[in-house]
Formats: C-alpha cells, structure tokens, sequence
C-alpha cells in the first residue's frame, strides 16, 4: 500500500522541450508530486546534466536530474516511481504503447498530458502552425503567414516550440532579432534552422523554457503570436486559430504518430501540402485519410517549390546535399529540400558521403537507415559540428548543396562552394491560406 504521506514520485520522458514545459506548468508548484528524473531520449548530449534549481523551483533546491533512456522498466524500479508521463514528439503510437508497457510493468501508471492542462494564454491572438509529421513545411508556412501579416499591416511574434540545449539558465526566455543574436546565445545548428530563417524575413524569435515568460515577453512586441511548432506536437500556447500541415507524399502517415493524430483532430484549417511533388492519386488518398480522421475540417492544397539561390552553379557537377538534420532523421525523411533541388539540374551527379563519413556520423547512417544519400546537418556539439565539417571536406563532390534552412558556411568552415536550398510556400488552390486567414481576422476584429 502506498503511504498517503509521500509525495507522488514522478519521472517524465522527453527530449529537453515539451518534458520541461510540462514539469513547468504542471508539477513545479504541486506539493503532491515529486519528479525525480527525466529522461532524455531524440536529442544528443541533454543526458547526465540537471534541470537547475532555478527553474525546477522551491520544491526541488538541488535541482532535477536528466538520464539517459535506457530500460525504461529497470529505471522505474530503480527510481520507485509512481507514474511515468510521456512528454515527447513524433513517435509511432506503437512506441508510445510500448514505452507504456514497460512502465505498467514496473508497478506505475502512465500518463500523457493534455492540451486544457499545459497551454499557455496569451493576452494575443495566436495563429499556431502544426504537423502531423516533421518535415511536413511547417517552417515555410509559418514563414508565408508572418508575409501576409505583414501586408495587412500586423506584427507577429514568432513563438518557435523549445529547443533549450544549451544552458538551460540562460535560456529561460531567449529573443534573436539578429543573426548576432544567434552568435551570442552560442545556438546550434538545429536552433538556427529555426530562427535564422525568420530573422531574415524580419521577424523577432522568442523561445527558451518558461513559456509563460516568454509568452509574455512576445505580447509586449506584436499584435499576433504566431506559433512556429516542432516535430508533431500540439502548441504550448492556446491557439485561436490552429493549422495542421499534412505531407502528400507520406501516405498513411496522417495518423500513425503521437501526437499528431490528436494535432490533426484539433485543426481549424488542414493544409496538405507538397502537392507539386505528388501524384493527382496520392493527394486523393491523402485527402481521403484525412477525412476518415477530420471529416468536417477546411482543406487547402499548397506546393513547397525548392529554390536554388545559384542553381546555374550546379549543373554537371558532383553534388554533396547536406539536408536539415531533424527532417532526415527522427522525421523519417529520406531526403530535403536539397536533394530535390540538385537533382532536378542537368548532369548533376549526387555523391553519397557514407563511405567517408567520420565515426560518428556513420552512427547517425545506422541508426536511421531510411536516409537517402545525404548528409544531416547535425550540429547539437561542437563534436558533432567538427564531424560535419571534416565528412564534408573528405567527400569527392565539386560544390555543396545547402537544404538546411541556413546559411552553413557561417557556421562551419566548407572549402567547397555552396549554394543553398530552400522550400518555399505556395498556394495550389482554392482556398488560398490568406482567404482564410483574412476571415479569421475579419472574425478577430483585427486590422486587416
């Protein structure tokens, strides 16, 4: 029997960003619970360090301390933990069942935290930009609605979903006006895919830890909060308007992960998106899977045309594609940006760089095996920025093609030219995203 005295001992899986959102809003001040660890899993180097007393509060004065996953079960018991709360992203729901399972096995319960119990709310609209998947174009949509914002003469502050892994103190509340922002904050590649982009559209980026910081940081800036998500998850502040991105290309995908099923089922507006790279019968089906899951929710087709900055300096060479990390790797894409780019160029031959990748980046090829034959541009350490560098420099290719949403050569030393890659976001249809952003507006009562 449980003593009716002790504090709930509770671990929390995640992948240093929706767990520590969650321990924030939900269990920092409750009295009755006591997280004892969390655990780290998708994102290298977050384990063997603390979550600081700082942020983790009164309750917790040593502060809280981050493990590896690793046998989830044997953990629970080690830990004599109660409950296990699931706090992370873009999981098949086979895995998040069995991750269940292992805590079920070991005496806990298991818990998957909802929307009504984590959301922020702000004192702005917010519009939030959602997937199913990773790698779905939430990046170049989010991009397109802070335009047209613009045009109809409102501000947004984009509020991109956490990526804290770095100093964890420092990164309670982060603001990036400028690339030199980014230099400063010592951000990695994987944050920079991020905001760099926005930056370069004009755009100020709040990020961190503490939501509700930094959500009231934001409002302080703009007229709408835009809400720029990761992997597949849900926002961590309360939309007004919610629109969920779905891939035509990756049929039976729109509800095989958590949560983005449940990100589907909230949507306000379904964009299905790369139609220009699909066939007329995937779209169908697409639209079709859909509508087995949302059938009543607005539809828009939208297309992610890839631009070359320099495409001429491409034709005939060997190519090296270095592709946005995320995207090619817990995401489940085979290739980017990049790769359509280059290939689509006369007499271009792509080099794949496995056969002299360094040691640590051969792991990354093994661990997902899905990857086409490009580079991720994974960059979470300096290590791992060093192994970039030096398998790029070791690959027998004339000229590097950049699908990372950033500019690489100024984050890492490439001897090789460069020309970069990006999706774009446009409209194939009616409704277009800016007729139904103007009703939500008009709705809103906003300028318009």
């Amino acid at each position: 029997m449980t003593d009716s005295k002790r504090r709930r001992r509770v671990l929390i899986m995640g992948a240093a960003g929706r767990d520590f959102h969650n321990f924030n809003i939900v269990f920092r001040e409750e009295a009755a619970a006591e997280v004892v660890a969390f655990t780290a899993t998708q994102i290298p180097g977050i384990a063997g360090r603390c979550y600081p007393p700082s942020l983790a509060g009164s309750l917790y004065p040593d502060g809280i301390p981050i493990l590896e996953e690793t046998d989830l079960q044997a953990q629970c018991r080690e830990l004599d933990v109660d409950e296990v709360v699931f706090s992370y992203s873009d999981i098949a729901h086979e895995t998040v069942m069995h991750a269940a399972s292992q805590a079920l096995a070991a005496g806990a319960d298991f818990r998957l935290l909802g929307p009504n119990t984590t959301m922020v709310k702000a004192v702005l609209p917010v519009i939030a930009v959602c997937a199913v998947r990773t790698g779905c174009g939430k990046s170049q949509t989010t991009r397109h609605l802070s335009h047209l914002l613009r045009e109809r003469g409102l501000t947004a502050a984009i509020l991109r979903h956490p990526m804290p892994y770095g100093d964890l103190e420092r990164q309670r509340v982060q603001r990036f006006a400028s690339l030199t922002d980014l230099d400063m904050a010592n951000c990695s590649i994987e944050e920079r895919e991020e905001y760099e982009p926005h930056i370069e559209e004009g755009n100020i980026v709040f990020a961190g830890v503490d939501y509700a910081d930094i959500a009231a940081a934001a409002s302080r800036e703009a007229d709408v909060i835009l809400w720029d998500g990761g992997n597949n998850d849900f926002p961590m502040v309360r939309p007004d308007l919610q629109i969920t991105l779905v891939d035509a290309l990756r049929s039976g995908q729109t509800a095989s992960h958590h949560p983005g099923e449940a990100v589907l089922r909230m949507a306000d507006i379904i964009v299905v998106n790369k139609v220009n790279a699909a066939s007329p019968d995937q779209v169908a089906t697409i639209i079709a899977e859909i509508r087995a899951t949302a059938p009543d929710k607005p539809i828009i087709e939208a297309a992610s045309p890839v631009i070359l900055d320099d495409p001429a300096r491409v034709d005939g060479k060997r190519v090296l594609v270095v592709e946005d990390g995320p995207t090619v790797t817990h995401g489940g894409m085979p290739h980017g940006a990049g790769l359509v780019g280059a290939s689509a160029r006369p007499g271009v031959t792509i080099v794949d760089p496995r056969g002299v990748a360094t040691a640590e980046f051969r792991e990354i090829f093994a661990r997902y095996p899905h990857i086409g034959p490009v580079l991720p541009a994974m960059g979470y350490s300096t290590a791992q920025r060093r192994g970039l560098k030096a398998t790029i420099e070791a690959v027998d290719a004339d000229i590097v093609v950049v699908g990372t949403p950033i500019d690489l050569a100024r984050i890492i030393e490439i001897s090789k030219p460069t020309v970069r890659a990006r999706y774009a976001y446009a409209d194939a249809g009616e409704p277009t995203l800016g007729s139904l952003l103007d009703a939500f507006l008009k709705e809103r009562r906003l300028k318009c």
